[in-house]
């Protein structure tokens, strides 16, 4: 199984990894007879999955339950969960509290949290209790409301020093890895090249240690994805061709068929 060391090995190592989003049971099945290494229950389940405008809305009772079905499909992943809006900002102690619940109700082996400088005491107590921690820098969604959207960040000098310093204290602070979203390329590789964990890449090029994608995005599933997402397949007008098909055999009575029906 992979672990929270192992990534920071396959850095070393010059060895790329893959991250992809799980949400589900079924999902986490077939992630992991695909050999995927880490899986992400990501607050992303929010607007992909619950529906919801954003990623704040999600609850960490929905997270817990979304991890649970995951953890339930997977054998070799590292389980990654994410901590919603409103758990962990607070104080450590309340990150704490809720970072325990993925792991223990939850079933994942490490957790991740939105945030540089502000968060290291967080990311320090949450590793001294023996809790790995994935940091996420650049675009962190749950803070969409202060960029006034979904933004490229770290284009500034400015910007460019906190992320760059915030990646670093995230380090010193004990966290195994750095999520890079929406950042520029050359920014992403700077910060890659000045830590010894591993940078995991959304949107920030090809330079970080390893890549994550929402599944549904590179399925194909909805109709509009960001600019950075790779269509691997096209799963959304599959499912929809599929389903039509289906009605319209139910409609002319083709299905059930003989060969879907019980003769005694």
């Amino acid at each position: 199984m992979t672990t929270a060391p192992d990534l920071i090995r396959f850095k070393a190592e010059g060895r790329r990894f893959a991250v992809l989003t799980a949400y589900d049971y079924p999902t986490a099945v077939i992630l992991d007879r695909a050999e995927i290494p880490v899986l992400l229950v990501g607050d992303s389940v929010a607007n992909t999955v619950l529906g919801y405008p954003t990623t704040l809305q999600v609850t960490l009772e929905e997270m817990v339950q979304h991890c649970r079905a995951v953890s339930r499909g997977s054998r070799n992943a590292l389980l990654v969960g994410d901590l919603p809006f409103g758990t962990y900002e607070a104080s450590p102690e309340q990150a704490l509290v809720s970072a325990a619940r993925l792991l223990r109700e939850g079933g994942v082996h490490a957790v991740k949290l939105e945030g540089g400088l502000s968060q290291i005491q967080t990311v320090r107590r949450l590793t001294q209790a023996g809790i790995p921690v994935m940091g996420h820098l650049g675009l962190t969604p749950q803070s969409v409301h202060q960029f006034g959207g979904y933004k490229v960040q770290g284009r500034d000098a400015k910007s460019q020093a906190e992320i760059l310093e915030g990646a670093g204290e995230l380090e010193a602070a004990g966290a195994f890895s750095i999520v890079l979203e929406a950042v520029p390329a050359p920014l992403a590789e700077s910060v890659t090249r000045a830590l010894r964990i591993p940078t995991i890449g959304i949107g920030a090029g090809p330079a970080c240690d390893g890549q994550v994608l929402v599944l549904h995005d590179m399925l194909g599933i909805p109709e509009r994805v960001p600019r950075f997402v790779k269509r691997y397949g096209e799963l959304g007008s599959e499912i929809e061709r599929l389903a039509r098909q289906y009605a319209s055999e139910v409609a002319d009575g083709t299905f059930p068929g003989p060969e879907h029906s019980y003769p005694k």
